[in-house]
């Protein structure tokens, strides 16, 4: 299984730091299950700066995300998701969904999602509706809009920022790396 963390300067540190830490650490994983291949994608190959002031040096570029139904595509919220530069992952992050991929955004990262009309067909939910409504212009999934702190469906897990925890729990459940029983026992402990 391949995935991606989309790194863009500004992003939300933490809205990934529970999925990433598991990820890469496979503590928990259950037995059989192998490492999981993490590497930091980005629209060009500049290190970007968080908006907590951690520098992140990218691995490959966008282009070189490979389409495929083993592939999970993390974006994380951050304030330059407008930036046209972003444009490359979102076709990406389509073409993940109609390939049967897994794509998970939280807070900024659904805004944009919204923008290119990844979510008028699709459940989701984010940081709140009048959020979407207001900063994507190409939004029109109300009737899918669900006002929880993150939701899964059909290989799409969006979560607002408030949702970091319960989003990453739903990501490591699609990838179903760790049991049940471990599973709710993390997510319980934290």
């Amino acid at each position: 299984m391949d995935v991606y963390v989309y790194a863009l300067d500004k992003l939300a540190d933490w809205e990934l730091g529970f999925v990433t830490a598991e990820l890469n650490s496979g503590q928990y994983f259950k037995k059989g299950v192998e490492n999981v291949s993490l590497q930091v994608a980005g629209a060009s190959g500049k290190a970007v700066t968080t908006k907590g002031g951690m520098r992140v040096t990218l691995e490959i570029t966008t282009e070189e995300i490979l389409t495929s139904p083993k592939t999970v595509l993390l974006l994380p919220g951050a304030d330059t998701w407008k930036d046209p530069i972003h444009k490359p992952v979102m076709k990406k992050a389509a073409e993940l969904l109609d390939s049967g991929g897994t794509v998970a955004a939280i807070c900024g990262a659904t805004m944009r999602l919204a923008d290119e009309g990844v979510l008028n067909n699709r459940v989701h939910t984010s940081n709140s509706l009048d959020y979407l409504k207001m900063f994507s212009s190409n939004y029109n999934g109300e009737a899918y809009y669900k006002e929880e702190k993150a939701v899964a469906d059909s290989h799409l897990i969006t979560a607002g920022s408030a949702g970091a925890l319960l989003f990453a729990k739903l990501i490591l459940e699609e990838l179903q790396v760790f049991s049940e029983t471990a599973l709710a026992a993390w997510y319980e402990y934290f």
